[in-house]
């Protein structure tokens, strides 16, 4: 789960992020962008994958740690989403284009299926087949997707916040914030829903095994409801923040 961040010129102080959204997906080149994307997709989608199939009760706060040191790794190049929700909801807020949020999006699903196949090919099968697949059916339904909704939100109105505001022009916090966000919901919700916040981790999870395949469809709404509602209230609430 990831949050955008801005591209810092060398006359700046590396904290004067917030009024750069737009530089971070215009100024480098698209290579840099999309590469930067893919690995912090990729790690983020392999640690939640070996940590949950090696059965690792620190799980939840692995896949924040990483979340955030990728953010702050890649941030200044490609805003560092990691996760097609995010870039859902940086595209309604207006600070990346059609075009880059397609490519994002294509690589940002690449990826976690890359990292997934990792995962199957170094998590030993033996510590794997203990994992049970989340499976949902009647109420737990309807449950998944509301606190997958309500967690994709959080995340995607944080990262708005703390990465994309002008409000914020001296902001070091973000990486921290972002993570924390995901490392929250996975311990709060994760036992109703897997915690996933992420179209890409869905993906991938389903893929390693960890989610149904029938019920996918559950998590993708829920996520994309979240990222668009984020978006919108973004704007709704800083109707100044251009």
């Amino acid at each position: 789960m990831v949050g955008p961040m801005q591209t810092v010129t060398p006359h700046e102080p590396p904290s004067a992020l917030a009024t750069k959204q737009s530089a971070a997906v215009s100024g480098p080149r698209a290579s840099a962008k999309y590469a930067v994307e893919a690995i912090g997709t990729f790690f983020l989608v392999f640690t939640v994958g070996a940590a949950v199939g090696s059965g690792s009760t620190f799980a939840p706060l692995a896949i924040g740690a990483v979340l955030m040191v990728m953010i702050y790794a890649g941030g200044h190049i490609s805003g560092g989403h990691y996760n097609p929700a995010v870039t859902l909801a940086v595209l309604v807020r207006r600070r990346i284009s059609l075009r880059d949020a397609a490519a994002y999006w294509i690589v940002q699903f690449g990826a976690g299926l890359l990292a997934a196949a990792a995962v199957r090919a170094i998590v030993d099968p033996a510590r794997a087949t203990t994992i049970q697949t989340t499976t949902l059916g009647g109420r737990t339904l309807l449950a998944a997707f509301v606190v997958e909704a309500l967690f994709t939100f959080a995340l995607c109105y944080v990262v708005l916040n703390v990465a994309t505001s002008k409000d914020h022009p001296d902001n070091s916090y973000y990486g921290l914030a972002i993570g924390f966000t995901v490392v929250a919901g996975a311990f709060a919700v994760g036992a109703i829903s897997g915690g996933a916040f992420n179209p890409s981790v869905t993906l991938g999870a389903a893929v390693m095994g960890l989610f149904a395949w029938p019920t996918l469809w559950i998590y993708l709404m829920a996520q994309v409801s979240g990222g668009l509602a984020a978006g919108v209230t973004f704007l709704a609430l800083n109707p100044d923040d251009k």
